[in-house]
């Protein structure tokens, strides 16, 4: 007995041996070092869909590395973070850069599943690493010729909004093949895209001068160059950063606001190279809507167009278009019905509470789509960012009345439409708290104040 008492233990001699100690700190090292690869990795996809503003970006890092046994903490700008990371006795710190985008919503709905299975503890940092990797380097779903029909239509859907004319929907489709032809160009010429707001207006403005408003009895020049620039309108950065300032994210919500108004000065001075370039007075952009002709059926199925062409030109898996096209009519429902009953701002504000309430909702369970892709198409129809345009153009134009009612209206409906999604938001999360119960309940109704509130594996990137 006590010879067997005394005996040495094979494995435990093999664990505290040198050779032992060696072989597990190699394996720590290379555990935790995936960790980071996979967090650094997850932190700039995030930064580069990170339409709904910084704290998703936290709260979906923090996520998984929870899942993965490890602490995360970051400090996020718009275009950048620094992540630390600690597991296994070791703390490393990352700087991560991942400039915002127009993004492609297949990768944010791909990502989703992934960021639940890890919050989860079900897949380790190797693993996810391979998948965030393929996640990354995927084709898009469409061809370009897709990606050029889808931005058209999105132009020619939103038309209607603008003008309820026959003639601003077929113009918004000229010129919104224009628009779309130097988006799928600058896809393959970086150096285009880095200007491509500044071309793409400059080119519109002109056409639009030379060809299509000719004369008042079209509505004003800025009326027909909208729907075919309302593509690269920040109206959702303008959110987001409202956003982020509200729930305390000073430093980015700044940043973003800034960019965001340096975006409508870019299609600002475009339209003026524009006027420039035809030799035309800045009054020739006068702010008048002519009289619509537009039947209500055709009013009706402009939001099939867009809802559509919204799914081609961000890379929406198509079987998503049914319920965003649902969403975009509830959203348009509620924002007119609402409109009559307290006028545009409070009709605004209850219709963005209420698509901030049902995307958050229908979000929260890991085998749903991602908050951003529910809300990006319903967002648009609030249509923010134009209204920034067209009170930049109308000072330029020589009516400043005009064009500081708009950019008043602007503050106001940004306001409105951030307050609205994220008090929408709230109200989703505590429905799922007092109908949730057990230890999961929490990770089901989802956390933080900020512009995407949602459960902590459901990733959430935009305003």
């Amino acid at each position: 007995m006590s010879g067997a008492a005394g005996a040495p233990d094979p494995a435990r001699q093999g664990r505290d041996s040198p050779q032992g100690e060696a072989h597990q700190e190699e394996a720590h090292r290379e555990a935790h070092k995936e960790e980071v690869d996979f967090l650094k990795e997850l932190t700039g996809l995030l930064l580069r869909t990170s339409g709904e503003g910084a704290e998703q970006i936290e709260t979906s890092v923090r996520s998984a590395a929870r899942g993965l046994g490890a602490t995360a903490d970051l400090v996020v700008v718009p275009d950048g973070a620094t992540v630390t990371v600690g597991s296994h006795g070791r703390t490393t710190t990352v700087a991560v850069r991942g400039f915002p985008e127009v993004f492609r919503m297949d990768q944010v709905v791909a990502l989703k599943p992934l960021l639940g299975r890890v919050a989860a503890g079900s897949v380790g940092a190797a693993a996810a690493g391979r998948e965030l990797a393929a996640i990354t380097s995927a084709r898009p779903p469409y061809a370009w010729w897709l990606r050029l029909i889808g931005i058209t239509l999105f132009a020619v859907g939103f038309a209607p909004l603008m003008q309820p004319t026959w003639y601003e929907v077929w113009t918004s489709a000229v010129l919104g093949a224009i628009t779309a032809t130097l988006a799928v160009a600058a896809e393959r010429a970086p150096r285009l895209a880095t200007v491509l707001p500044v071309v793409a207006a400059s080119v519109v403005s002109l056409v639009t001068l030379e060809v299509f408003a000719r004369t008042p009895a079209h509505g004003g020049p800025v009326l027909l160059m909208l729907p075919a620039l309302f593509f690269f309108v920040p109206g959702d950065y303008l959110s987001a950063a409202t956003a982020e300032l509200a729930a305390g994210f000073l430093t980015t919500g700044a940043i973003r606001l800034v960019y965001a108004v340096f975006l409508l000065v870019q299609l600002y001075l475009g339209v003026m190279l524009g006027l420039v370039i035809t030799g035309r007075s800045r009054h020739a952009l006068f702010d008048v809507a002519a009289d619509g002709d537009l039947p209500r059926w055709a009013l009706f199925l402009a939001w099939i167009v867009f809802t559509a062409g919204t799914v081609l030109a961000f890379a929406v898996p198509m079987r998503l278009l049914w319920p965003l096209l649902l969403l975009v009519y509830a959203t348009v429902g509620v924002q007119s019905g609402a409109t009559k009953l307290i006028g545009e701002v409070g009709g605004t504000f209850v219709a963005a509470v209420a698509l901030g309430l049902a995307t958050t909702w229908l979000a929260a369970r890991p085998d749903r789509p991602p908050r951003i892709v529910l809300l990006l198409p319903g967002f648009f129809t609030l249509t923010v960012g134009s209204l920034g345009m067209r009170g930049l153009t109308a000072l330029a134009g020589g009516y400043p009345v005009r064009g500081f009612q708009d950019l008043t209206k602007m503050v106001t409906i940004v306001t409105a439409i951030a307050a609205g999604l994220l008090l929408g938001a709230v109200l989703a999360r505590r429905d799922a708290e007092g109908a949730a119960s057990g230890p999961d309940a929490g990770r089901e109704a989802g956390q933080g104040p900020g512009a995407a509130p949602g459960p902590a594996p459901d990733h959430d990137p935009a305003p």
